[in-house]
């Protein structure tokens, strides 16, 4: 048997599997290879997209179940020892990982990120690789768990799911940061997850290896909604039991529960009598867990601060996706660096997380209105004479015409693509979300007819409204469709199937921005939810400018005047929106009060409402976001043809790539990762021309032929008549399927599956008109020779 003749899989086979398990590795319980641990990032081109590669290991070594120690990489022997390295390092960093190993079947090379083995690289004979006890020991020492009770701490096991569902790999992460920082008596953690990647999932896990080992006997869960802590006890932490878990409600206090449950305002109140966390003893619980922790809990003003201080000598974990940093609110001042961060950029990288377009929409008058001296509103009040632009418009002015010209663009989309995708309108207060429902039920009043709920409003204030938001959030109803509100959907609320983020309200906060943008970055792709929009209004998404934003919008969308907004492709308490029980008293939300009163005067007007101006949108131009997440300024083809002069630097490069590739798809799927949206550039170039077209025009600068053309000059030169019969009739269907749809749709296995091929006989009766299956598939490269003859010789 020669080595080099052996494939990647056979010396993996025959040479590493040995090794490993010589060297004391279970082979069932310890070894997994070719582990996927992503799920390929989303590419979006106009309203189709793809998912790019998979990122996989050729092997992953673990301690125990979900606890990784090592990671190979194996090649085959026509490969050095050390081939594919950096690819295992840059595995490694994502998967914190600190023994890296390669082999091409001849020996290991080891590379020790711990630095305790001796040398960074070492070469291994295969009959020498580390044992799990020797690496575990390693790792302990590294992460310095050097204590029995440490080490009782971090051997926990996980929770092991009957339904086989198991933690990503950032969960997997997240947790094991977490419970070695509680090992090594750390009582204060934050993690930082994006919306949308499964914290309180994460948390459960956390608390179930701490709980069942008996190192965390009583919990303790923070959240500020009631929705979270029903949906949090009845679903992720469901294998607890409810025997264990209780929901504190109206402030009664029941001390026979293991894990409480319970909003912050729900423990808290101006008076001392309503304080009551105080019937806890301060020992009470061993770990508390701070959900949406931004929102206030490292304050020392805030009154939930009141409860993480009584409850100080328990372990406290902060969970949120965006740590507040101000002058005044500090997460990491009181919990400290994160001790793991996952972020919305890496979630849409790793396709956990959808990406988005942003069509940008401004007004003739967001850039300044002034009223005419002595003019009053609907409402007889003097309007104040000053210049009013998008700070002031529905918080202080409100005009009808531009809510009504917003109301039509949001319909016109959703007419233009889906009138039944999930939308959420966010507003400026609660009044701006009451008078934007009204528009849109006047702009969707034939769907209103038929569905009463098709337009809804979702705020603190509205009971209706509130009753609806289980309805909005579940993935199965199908109503309400629109929902406007302020404050109550930013934050917390589960929205999967939400595709149409609006931007209404100004937001000056990236904290708000980021948990807004977060509404929608739930993927379900077998409900068809793979990306999602953002309709911006207020000019919020100049946020993404921002250094501190990690997100990346695959496209940017300001159409013009006339244009389509599709892309080319306690009872006295005022309170804003949110979900409080009664005589529960709310945080205000970025701290904006419901009631804005001019210059400290009650007697003043809160607001003015005019109407009768005209309104309309402004001429505004088309951006793109790069595959780096920076905003392209220049046109769509000076964009591309950089990206495609960077992969071929002449015709003859593209053409030779052209006609190495079997499927033509691959090459497009490779060219979109690379930031080459074709289908995007076709709505600007030309929608009847070929891919092949497209990139020889754009980039090498060659005449373009539409696929008519093409098929055209094929018939012309007569090259159907070395065919008869039905191989002939095959590929004359086959020619118009490529003029009408393009070249891939002739490359696909099942094109003899579908009209009009289907209706010239069964698939087995198609490829024996051509002879043998090997015929058949040389019959169809020739006739995609015959197409681009024109340009390949």
């Amino acid at each position: 048997m020669n080595k080099k003749d052996l494939t990647e899989r056979d010396i993996c086979t025959k040479f590493i599997n040995p090794s490993i398990q010589q060297a004391g590795w279970d082979i069932r319980k310890q070894v997994r290879e070719e582990v996927f641990f992503t799920d390929g990032r989303i590419i979006v081109q106009g309203n189709l997209y793809t998912r790019g590669k998979r990122k996989r290991a050729d092997y992953i070594l673990y301690h125990k179940p979900n606890t990784p120690l090592a990671i190979i990489e194996a090649k085959d022997n026509n490969n050095p020892v050390g081939a594919g390295m950096q690819q295992a390092l840059e595995y490694a960093d994502i998967l914190q990982i600190p023994f890296v190993f390669t082999s091409n079947g001849d020996s290991f090379l080891f590379h020790d990120k711990t630095g305790l083995y001796g040398d960074v690289e070492t070469e291994l004979p295969m009959d020498q690789f580390p044992s799990p006890e020797y690496l575990w020991e390693l790792y302990l020492k590294y992460k310095n768990i050097d204590t029995p009770e440490a080490l009782e701490v971090v051997e926990q096991d996980y929770y092991v799911d009957i339904s086989g569902m198991s933690p990503r790999y950032y969960q997997q992460n997240a947790v094991n940061r977490t419970v070695e920082a509680i090992a090594k008596k750390q009582d204060r953690i934050l993690l930082v997850m994006a919306t949308g990647t499964g914290k309180t999932y994460t948390a459960f896990n956390i608390i179930w290896r701490l709980w069942k080992g008996q190192i965390k006997k009583r919990i303790l869960f923070l959240a500020d909604r009631n929705a979270l802590l029903t949906q949090t006890k009845n679903g992720d932490f469901s294998p607890f039991g409810n025997e264990i878990m209780h929901i504190i409600k109206n402030r009664k206090i029941d001390k026979s529960y293991q894990i409480y449950f319970a909003l912050y305002q729900g423990l808290t109140g101006n008076e001392e009598s309503k304080n009551a966390y105080k019937e806890f003893s301060r020992d009470f619980f061993d770990l508390v867990v701070i959900d949406e922790c931004h929102r206030g809990s490292a304050s020392e003003a805030s009154a939930w601060r009141e409860v993480l201080d009584y409850f100080s000598s328990a372990t406290q974990i902060g969970l949120t996706a965006t740590p507040k940093e101000t002058k005044d609110i500090s997460n990491i001042a009181y919990f400290g660096e994160p001790v793991y961060t996952y972020s919305l950029k890496q979630g849409i990288d790793d396709g956990f997380l959808a990406p988005y377009k942003v069509v940008r929409i401004s007004t003739t008058v967001d850039e300044g209105w002034r009223p005419t001296k002595g003019l009053k509103d609907k409402y007889g009040n003097e309007i104040e004479d000053r210049i009013y632009n998008l700070k002031d418009y529905d918080r202080t002015l409100a005009i009808d015409e531009r809510t009504q010209l917003v109301a039509q663009k949001i319909t016109e989309y959703l007419k233009g693509t889906d009138r039944f995708a999930k939308t959420i309108v966010f507003c400026t207060d609660i009044d701006h979300a009451n008078r934007m429902r009204i528009a849109l039920i006047n702009e969707n009043a034939d769907l209103v007819a038929e569905h009463q709920h098709y337009v809804v409003k979702i705020t603190g204030d509205d009971e209706v409204g509130k009753r609806e938001l289980d309805n909005f959030t579940d993935v199965e109803e199908r109503f309400p469709v629109i929902a406007t509100t302020s404050k109550m959907l930013t934050t917390g609320i589960d929205t999967k199937m939400v595709k149409v983020v609006v931007l209404e309200a100004n937001i000056g906060s990236m904290t708000e921005f980021k948990q807004i943008i977060g509404r929608g970055t739930r993927i379900r792709e077998a409900e068809g939810k793979v990306y999602f929009t953002i309709m911006d209004f207020r000019k919020a998404t100049n946020h993404f400018a921002d250094p501190d934003f990690d997100g990346e919008p695959v496209q940017i969308y300001e159409p013009k005047p006339g244009e389509t907004v599709v892309p080319p492709d306690d009872e006295d308490t005022p309170v804003i929106d949110g979900d409080w029980p009664d005589n529960d008293e709310p945080d205000y939300p970025e701290g904006e009060p419901p009631d804005i009163i001019i210059d400290g005067d009650p007697e003043k007007v809160k607001k003015y409402y005019v109407n009768n101006i005209k309104v309309s949108v402004a001429h505004e131009r088309i951006q793109y976001y790069g595959k780096d997440g920076k905003l392209i300024t220049e046109s769509l083809k000076d964009y591309t043809k950089e990206n495609l002069n960077k992969q071929f630097a002449s015709l003859d490069d593209f053409l030779l790539r052209w006609n190495s590739t079997e499927k033509k798809d691959e090459l497009f799927r490779e060219l979109a990762e690379h930031g080459v949206l074709l289908e995007a550039l076709r709505e600007e170039v030309g929608k009847d021309l070929d891919d092949f077209d497209l990139i020889c025009h754009i980039a090498f600068d060659q005449p373009p032929l539409t696929r008519k053309e093409r098929a055209d000059n094929v018939r012309k030169r007569n090259y159907f008549a070395k065919y008869a019969g039905i191989a002939q009739q095959v590929l004359d269907s086959l020619l118009v399927k490529y003029e009408n749809e393009g070249i891939t749709a002739i490359e696909e296995g099942s094109v003899l599956k579908v009209k009009p091929l289907n209706e010239l006989g069964s698939p087995v009766e198609l490829v024996r008109a051509f002879g043998k299956r090997p015929d058949f598939e040389q019959a169809i490269k020739e006739l995609e020779q015959e197409i681009y003859k024109d340009n390949i010789a």
